[in-house]
């Protein structure tokens, strides 16, 4: 049987970047902030009180009315059921026909999935009038009348006529058209500020990663550009916006406007319990022709599914958080088709991810191999590295590392080639995270005890919170720590301890590794842990059969030996390395001489 002498410096090159990557985007996707970041934050809510944007006092134009004097008007089709409210001439309620909301109580999507209901949407235009009075839409009561797939919804204001004509559409889309006839005569300029106050509902299980995807989304210069904004403000004062949106984890509400909205403010405050996440105001501009206000608008409720999105052909694909440039490339052209593709044969969505897994793995084998290849002929070549070690052990750092070099150089070891794998899995691994919770094929699967596969599984649940845990504990990513932890102890082995004082245990950090992914997985989707537990469990078969089956070192020896006796010619890193390090030496020289004279 082959002993496994631990890890060797590739591999703990390797390691440390995929670490530091990985910590990296744990702490940035938690949010987790410090004490510093928090006095910030307060500072910034603050600011964002006094710059907020200010809605203009308006006068209570019907005073009398009451809720039971409040008329609506019902459109349905096979994807929406909306209701319109004579107060304001309001959307009042949204529900997406073929979706279903999440249910705290049943621990089951089985609610009506409604984007707007009780009165969680306000929005209207507001103006002012020769008297200097601010008229705001939203306190008018309007008149509905209904038409096959439309609703006329009429108001009258000084012996002015405000019309809401909306119909519906197909796809998600419901047609909004304005039109005024003397509003001219009354209002004192040629512009009209339209004002929509949004409260985000939670319809999803995992509360934290559904606020976190909740944000403004919009686009500008004639949908060519698109830009969104999860912080506490946004303004877009130089851009005119082709459409504003609410975005949530798996549905938005998007108001386009024909001739745009300019002068853009918003801000939005995250809602820390209960039915809501996030709370968002938004304020622009539309211009009036003629003191009338005739503008044409389009609303759409959609699902945040990419080929509907793609369809429309103004940029709402964008919304989907995919990852950017060459990170969402990959999850648009290759992990959503091949997911595609197999869940076609018919199988489960968790079978499909574990097929998913082995192709993946796959495709990185030739990688894989050459990484162990790598490792096991540094563990042949390590009796030598330690010879130099002690037989340099009193000489200055550079000498030491210049006889390591020449025993890598003659051994035809090139340390660089284990940094590999490390890097090609750490855009894989970020698209992934994209992925699982953003994929709207996966809202809803099951997965064994999993529910839903775009949130955590909560089969284990505490009777108290737990710092960074929360209250539940997730099995599919308890199992994946176990497996990387396994995976940790066989790679890691008798790794040497750092001989200069001060440096730290890599090995004991390398064991912390996989507890701290356990804080990370729990509150993240389950098919994430699900797909990273089938690839280190795939990567453990790997390390036994190449280690037991495909290597042997003792004709790895042989091939060391072999390079040896060749002459060697310097490659270019090989060079450079070895130029860097007479000039240091040069250097040092220098400096040792001229302390002699002093």
């Amino acid at each position: 049987m082959q002993q496994n002498n631990g890890l060797d410096k590739s591999q703990m090159i390797s390691f440390a970047v995929l670490c530091l990557v990985l910590f990296g985007f744990m702490f940035y996707f938690q949010n987790k902030q410090s004490k510093e970041e928090e006095v910030k934050a307060q500072q910034q809510k603050t600011e964002q009180t006094k710059n907020a944007v200010k809605q203009t006092q308006v006068s209570n134009i019907n005073p009398n009315v009451t809720p039971s004097s409040i008329q609506t008007a019902k459109l349905s089709n096979k994807e929406l059921n909306l209701e319109f409210a004579s107060l304001g001439g309001q959307v009042s309620r949204v529900e997406l026909a073929e979706y279903k909301a999440y249910d705290r109580k049943t621990d089951k999507a089985d609610l009506p999935l409604n984007l707007i209901t009780k009165n969680n949407s306000n929005y209207g235009f507001q103006f002012k009038d020769k008297t200097g009075k601010v008229i705001n839409t939203k306190d008018l009561v309007f008149a509905p009348a209904v038409n096959g797939n439309a609703v006329t919804m009429t108001a009258n204001y000084n012996g002015a006529v405000i019309q809401f004509i909306y119909t519906l559409l197909p796809k998600y889309t419901l047609d909004f058209k304005v039109r005024t006839q003397g509003l001219a005569k009354i209002t004192a300029d040629n512009k009209a500020d339209f004002i929509w106050d949004y409260s985000v509902r939670n319809l999803e299980k995992g509360r934290a990663q559904e606020q976190s995807h909740s944000e403004f989304s919009y686009a500008f210069d004639n949908y060519k550009k698109y830009d969104y904004d999860g912080r506490t403000t946004m303004d877009e004062d130089k851009e005119t916006l082709n459409w504003i949106g609410v975005k949530q984890q798996f549905f938005s509400s998007v108001i386009e406007a024909k001739n745009g909205f300019t002068h853009s403010k918003g801000n939005q405050e995250t809602v820390e319990e209960g039915e809501y996440l996030k709370k968002l105001n938004y304020e622009g501009f539309v211009q009036m022709q003629g003191g009338e206000l005739n503008q044409d608008f389009t609303w759409y409720f959609m699902p945040l599914d990419l080929k509907l999105l793609k369809s429309y052909n103004k940029s709402f694909d964008e919304i989907l958080p995919l990852g950017w440039a060459f990170i969402g490339g990959m999850n648009r052209y290759f992990f959503m088709p091949m997911y595609n593709i197999i869940a076609g044969w018919g199988l489960t969505a968790g079978w499909v991810i574990f097929l998913m897994t082995i192709i993946v793995k796959l495709i990185l084998s030739p990688i894989m191999y050459k990484q162990h290849k790598l490792s096991a002929m540094m563990k042949v070549i390590r009796p030598e590295i330690d010879e130099a070690n002690a037989k340099f052990k009193d000489a200055d750092a550079m000498k030491k590392q210049q006889a390591t070099m020449e025993i890598y150089r003659k051994a035809g070891v090139n340390q660089m080639a284990g940094c590999l794998p490390a890097l090609v899995q750490i855009p894989i691994f970020y698209a992934l995270f994209r992925f699982f919770p953003n994929f709207i094929d996966l809202r809803g699967k099951g997965f064994w005890f999993a529910k839903d596969l775009t949130a955590y599984d909560d089969l284990i649940k505490l009777p108290f919170k737990v710092p960074f845990l929360g209250d539940h504990l997730s099995v599919f990513a308890i199992a994946c720590t176990i497996v990387i932890l396994i995976y940790t102890i066989m790679t890691s082995g008798n790794m040497q301890q750092p001989q200069q004082e001060g440096m730290p245990n890599m090995k004991v950090l390398m064991y912390i590794f996989p507890v701290t992914f356990l804080f990370f997985l729990n509150t993240s989707a389950s098919g994430l842990s699900w797909y990273y537990f089938v690839s280190n469990a795939i990567n453990i078969l790997i390390i036994l059969v190449i280690k037991y089956v495909i290597l042997d070192e003792k004709k790895i020896h042989a091939q060391i030996q072999a390079n040896k006796e060749k002459p060697k010619s310097e490659g270019k890193f090989q060079k450079r390395m070895r130029e860097m390090m007479e000039k240091a030496q040069d250097q040092q020289k220098t400096v040792e001489q001229q302390k002699k004279k002093k």
